[in-house]
């Protein structure tokens, strides 16, 4: 097991105000297994979409989810794909890159948590990795008044297409230093946004933000884009103050 999985394993600090439990998401004709936790007074959740051939046990993914979790955020991983769906993709590869089908599922998903009672009435903000940065970017424009921020994690923004000038909330994308490819592509996607988006580049990270200390400064960076726009405690302390 490596270092990221061994501390997605761990107990959040303060784990046991945490409602975290396996669900069935409903996404249109399809159910989906999913893995939401609530802190206790979250006042937003974040779903998560994984990327290529990866799914909602991504222990990069689960990692963030636990320090988001840590500042006062509710997060639901979703597998995006079926049971059968995901035998079709190990062999076609095929599916993973359907940016409509996993962003219909997003969509999907995102009108669940308004309807599922631990997480109505909370907003909604959405994190993509990989390919799912591209879904993440069109389910934010198809649910422009439902989604209040994005984050993308080594993301292909570019992936999202037309549908980049339709996105109407707050995006940070976050990019390792040494994914160069990758750094392109977001960047040129960028000139395609109207709203207020920032690249983050990770000093001395690759694309998998595998190097020590790197995962560490995307869920920082992450936790502390969503605090400010979705409302964490951390936020609530601060409005306080």
């Amino acid at each position: 097991m490596d270092r990221e999985a061994e501390a997605a394993m761990r107990p959040t600090a303060g784990a046991a105000d945490v409602d975290e439990r396996t669900v069935e998401v409903t996404a249109g004709t399809v159910r989906l297994e999913g893995n939401l936790a609530v802190p206790r007074g979250a006042r937003g959740v974040v779903l998560f979409a994984h990327g290529s051939g990866s799914s909602r046990h991504s222990p990069r993914n689960r990692f963030v989810a636990r320090e988001l979790q840590g500042r006062g955020l509710g997060t639901l991983l979703v597998d995006l794909l079926t049971a059968d769906e995901e035998r079709v993709d190990l062999r076609t590869r095929e599916l993973r890159f359907d940016i409509g089908l996993l962003a219909s599922r997003l969509v999907g998903a995102i009108w669940w948590l308004h309807g599922e009672p631990a997480t109505v009435g909370r907003r909604v903000g959405l994190f993509g990795a990989s390919t799912g940065g591209g879904a993440a970017l069109v389910a934010a424009a198809r649910m422009a008044d439902h989604v209040a921020a994005v984050v993308s994690r080594g993301g292909r923004p570019d992936l999202a297409g037309d549908d980049l000038p339709n996105v109407r909330c707050p995006t940070l994308l976050i990019v390792g230093e040494y994914d160069g490819p990758v750094i392109d592509l977001n960047e040129g996607a960028m000139a395609h946004m109207v709203v207020p988006v920032r690249l983050e580049i990770v000093p001395r990270a690759t694309h998998l933000f595998e190097e020590p200390g790197a995962l560490e400064e995307v869920a920082r960076l992450a936790g502390d884009w969503f605090a400010r726009h979705l409302g964490s405690e951390d936020a609530a302390r601060t409005d306080s103050t």
